[in-house]
């Protein structure tokens, strides 16, 4: 089997429907589902399933989601085939998913940590009116240098020539005219709740650090890439100040997939809703393979491009 590492979806990816077919056809992927709901006393799977789009938009309700996806399409993979990573990875609300991949962290532990972490970030969102919006290859400088003069923040590094910028909405408009103003017209407001990664998330971050202490996390069983410092990361007591750290602070993906790569992977893979992180790979490297698992027809490819068939 190839070296693999795997990579697993942040909030935004989640879409109605998402993980029916694998409850559906993989045995393994419905117990991760009927366990988060018993966990949780309430249907994730329906909501996953039926909707409606907008209660699974909802952080509260999304990141539980899109966690207990994450995890169903990683054990409907382990199913067909058993995949030990060599490091995983996760953009922002998926970095959950990846520890507990690695062995850091409890599936139950997880499921509870991010419907807290979303209940907060909606709590967040409901105090402060904020926006956030995608910049397109401008000169990361230049981005950072209207964003602290306009008073927002760059809430990811996402790939060469992407970076989002977040903040109150009326600082995000004076920040997004200045960027047009010095030339840069691929500025794209995003549709979102709030400020994610941004210092209007503060509220939350300080209180999830909280939570945060009453969790148990354990040295990872694999190399594993953190949000914040963009690189690698094994001390538990690191990785808990890291997941704190990445509710109000800038999410380092580009970093964290140069760090993949640079591991001695010969495959990445992609674990729950969407395609955005594979994009993210080819804006760094076209030619690396990779592929994408949200649903029981991906499993073949993926199968596939692990066993070196």
């Amino acid at each position: 089997m190839k070296r693999a590492g795997l990579m697993f979806a942040g909030q935004g990816a989640q879409v109605v429907g998402m993980g029916r077919d694998l409850y559906d056809g993989s045995a393994a992927a419905r117990g991760v589902f009927d366990t988060a709901d018993r966990l949780l006393g309430r249907s994730i799977t329906a909501l996953c399933f039926e909707g409606p789009a907008e209660a699974l938009k909802a952080s509260a309700n999304c990141q539980p989601a899109i966690y207990t996806m994450s995890m169903a399409c990683l054990a409907a993979l382990r199913e067909r085939l058993p995949v030990e990573p060599l490091i995983c990875g996760g953009l922002s609300l998926g970095e959950f998913a990846a520890i507990t991949c690695a062995g850091s962290l409890e599936f139950e532990a997880g499921l509870r940590l991010v419907a807290e972490r979303g209940r907060l970030m909606d709590e967040a969102c409901r105090a402060a009116e904020g926006a956030m919006a995608a910049v397109i290859g401008a000169d990361t400088a230049l981005v950072e240098d209207l964003c602290r003069q306009h008073g927002v923040d760059v809430a990811n590094y996402n790939c060469p020539g992407q970076v989002v910028i977040s903040g109150a909405a009326p600082a995000l408009t004076r920040a997004v005219e200045a960027l047009g103003a010095a030339g840069v017209s691929r500025v794209m407001r995003l549709e979102v709740a709030g400020a994610f990664h941004s210092r209007l998330m503060a509220p939350a971050a300080a209180a999830f650090a909280g939570v945060l202490e009453a969790v148990p996390l354990q040295a990872p069983r694999c190399a594993v890439v953190q949000n914040v410092p963009g690189g690698l990361v094994s001390d538990p007591a690191a990785l808990r100040r890291n997941l704190a750290a990445q509710v109000d602070g800038s999410v380092r993906w580009e970093s964290c997939l140069r760090a993949m790569l640079a591991a001695g992977v010969e495959v990445l893979v992609e674990l729950g809703p969407g395609k955005v992180l594979s994009g993210f790979l080819r804006r760094l490297d076209r030619s690396f393979p990779v592929c994408s698992v949200s649903s029981l027809g991906d499993l073949e490819a993926a199968v596939a491009l692990l066993d070196g068939r």
